[in-house]
């Protein structure tokens, strides 16, 4: 069995994967990384694991980690199953790297664009010959609520709910019109625009705000909250087939 840790800027999910199915996933404040992980072998055999992390672990925890696991810390360097054409492949997030190569894996001879709707809504594209080309970073709802409330002196902070018309009758239905609509529109229009450039076209919706967005979408989609996880047990997969 695979261990794959995703670890974020507060909380990490972690997956126990058997073969390409999750067995199990947790999800918990990164500070209890250590004794969570503890757990989790002392109930499974893993026999590989890979940590992602989009903020940095302590020294000490990647050490007490690697003394637990067999573990692939992923990064630039790491090796993928696509081929990188990124102008600074040393910048791409470890995120969107597991993005890609889970598009791979997918969807093979496929052009796909991936669009991560998390604390920023990131677009990443793996054409059909499988070359990484890049995409596009943008504020994610819940950034954008934030960013009304802060340099405002009088708007306040709302959590995400769809208003009934794009025509917000009073202060809150006009600032979810503004950011949910906002944000579909968005992610709509930059699936045209690839739309427009290449003749076929698979999209695949991830991240923490998957289900609320997966219906606003006027485009056809494929909507996978676990796509990161399972780009990072592709690449665990990659680095040890010949182990």
């Amino acid at each position: 069995m695979n261990l794959i840790i995703d670890v974020g800027n507060t909380r990490a999910k972690v997956a126990v994967f058997e073969a390409d199915t999750i067995q199990e996933l947790v999800v918990f404040n990164k500070s209890r990384i250590i004794s969570e992980i503890k757990k989790i072998t002392t109930k499974f055999s893993i026999s590989s694991a890979i940590i992602s992390s989009v903020a940095k672990l302590s020294t000490v925890k990647l050490q007490r980690l690697h003394q637990l696991l067999k573990l692939v810390e992923l990064n630039h360097e790491t090796k993928v199953p696509f081929k990188n054409l990124y102008a600074t492949p040393k910048t791409l997030g470890v995120d969107r790297i597991a993005l890609a190569s889970a598009a791979i894996h997918h969807f093979p001879d496929t052009n796909v664009l991936v669009i991560d709707a998390g604390t920023c809504i990131t677009f990443d594209f793996i054409t059909k010959k499988g070359e990484y080309l890049g995409g596009a970073i943008s504020p994610g709802m819940n950034m954008r609520y934030k960013a009304l409330n802060n340099y405002t002196a009088k708007l306040p902070l709302l959590k995400a709910m769809v208003s009934n018309s794009f025509i917000g009758n009073n202060t809150q239905n006009s600032i979810h019109s503004g950011v949910v609509n906002g944000v579909c529109n968005e992610i709509d229009g930059v699936i045209n625009q690839y739309k427009k450039k290449f003749n076929t076209l698979t999209v695949v919706l991830t991240g923490g705000d998957t289900n609320f967005l997966a219906k606003q979408l006027k485009n056809g989609i494929f909507a996978n909250p676990n796509f990161v996880l399972e780009g990072l047990q592709t690449i665990l997969n990659y680095n040890t087939a010949n182990d």
